[in-house]
C-alpha cells in the first residue's frame, strides 16, 4: 500500500486529504482544502493563497488517479463543493473533475448530522448523483473490494461529546498486510472515537489533533487530547500522524513533546519540515509589508519554494 498525504496545516492549508494506492486502485480520502477566512482578525496572507492553489492542484491530480473517494463529513476542508469558493479554491468544474465516474463512500446526508452539514450534503448530492459511478452512505458499513476492504466507523462527534459541529466518520483501509485509519475531525477528544481506534488497532493512524488554539471557546481539550493519545500509544502499535486543528497552534510542538511518543505531521511523514502558515498569519502579513519577522525554518523554506 502506498500512502501519500496531500494537504494539511503542516503543508500550509486547512485539510486532512489523504491518497492511498492499493494494488491498482486509488482511494482518495476527504478531498477538500480551505483557508480560515479570519485568523487573528486577518484574512489569509498572499502566501497562504498560493499554498491553497498548490494544494488544490494536488487534490485534482490525485482525484484523477482514484477510483474510490470517501467523505467523512461535509465541511469544506474535507470535501470539494460545487460552487466558486475563494478560500476553498473550488468551482463546479473542479468538483465535477473529482467526482465524475467515481465510487463515492460518504457520510449519511440526513442521519446523525447537524443542520449546516445537512444543507451542504443536500447540495452535494444534488450535483454528485448525476455524475458519480455509485454513491453509498457509509456510516457503520464495510465494503469488500477483493484485495482490500474499506470500513467506516459509526458517526462520532466532531470534537467533544455534544459538539454542535455534528458528526464525522473514521475510515479504515486494510489490504491484509497493512491497515491505515483516517480519524478525520474526531480531534481525538471523544471516547467513542478512541474506543473504535483501539478496537481496530491499525498500523498507521492519520488524525486531526485537538483544537488547542481554541481553548478559550472549547475548554481544556489539551489535557483530554494528551490523555487519549497516550492511551492510543499504550494500547496499539500504530504509527501516529497528527495534524490539522492542533497545528493551527504555534505551540503544537510542545503538545507533541508531552505525549509518550512523538507523532509526525503530514509534512514530516513526507520527509519535509512543517510549515504551519495559518499559525503565523500575523507574521506573514507583516513580512508582505516588508517588515522583519521571525518564522520557523519550515515556514521560511516553504515560502522560498512558493516563489
Amino acid at each position: 500500500m502506498r500512502i501519500i498525504p496531500l494537504a494539511s496545516e503542516s503543508l500550509g492549508v486547512r485539510s486532512l486529504a489523504l491518497y492511498l494506492k492499493v494494488g491498482k486502485t486509488g482511494i482518495l480520502i476527504d478531498p477538500g482544502v480551505a483557508l480560515g477566512p479570519k485568523r487573528y482578525s486577518l484574512p489569509p496572507a498572499n502566501s497562504e493563497m498560493k499554498a491553497l492553489a498548490l494544494a488544490r492542484e494536488k487534490i485534482q491530480e490525485y482525484a484523477k488517479k482514484a477510483e474510490i473517494i470517501t467523505i467523512s463529513h461535509y465541511h469544506y476542508d474535507h470535501h470539494t463543493p460545487f460552487f466558486e469558493g475563494l478560500y476553498e479554491s473550488s468551482s463546479v468544474e473542479k468538483a465535477k473533475e473529482i467526482y465524475t465516474g467515481k465510487i463515492l463512500l460518504i457520510k449519511h446526508p440526513t442521519e446523525n448530522i447537524n443542520n449546516s452539514q445537512r444543507k451542504r450534503a443536500h447540495e452535494f448530492l444534488k450535483n454528485a448523483n448525476p455524475i458519480a459511478k455509485k454513491i453509498e452512505f457509509a456510516d457503520s458499513r464495510a465494503f469488500d473490494f477483493g484485495n482490500f476492504t474499506v470500513e467506516f466507523s459509526p458517526p462520532v462527534p466532531h470534537g467533544r461529546e455534544g459538539s454542535k459541529l455534528g458528526f464525522v466518520l473514521m475510515t479504515l483501509v486494510d489490504d491484509g498486510r497493512k491497515s491505515v485509519l483516517h480519524a478525520s475531525d474526531t480531534q481525538l477528544i471523544n471516547d467513542k472515537a478512541i474506543e473504535w481506534i483501539i478496537e481496530k488497532n491499525p498500523d498507521v493512524i492519520f488524525a486531526g489533533g485537538p483544537p488547542t488554539y481554541l481553548t478559550h471557546r472549547v475548554g481544556n481539550v489539551r489535557d483530554i487530547g494528551i490523555r487519549n493519545i497516550n492511551r492510543i500509544i499504550a494500547e496499539t502499535n500504530a504509527e501516529l500522524i497528527i495534524d490539522h486543528h492542533v497545528v493551527r497552534d504555534k505551540g503544537y510542538e510542545k503538545f507533541f513533546e508531552e505525549l509518550d511518543k512523538r507523532p509526525l505531521t503530514f509534512a514530516e511523514f513526507l520527509g519535509k519540515e512543517s510549515a504551519p502558515l495559518e499559525a503565523y498569519r500575523k507574521e506573514l502579513h507583516k513580512l508582505e509589508k516588508g517588515e522583519d519577522v521571525e518564522l520557523p525554518k519550515g515556514v521560511q523554506k516553504f515560502l522560498k519554494e512558493l516563489k
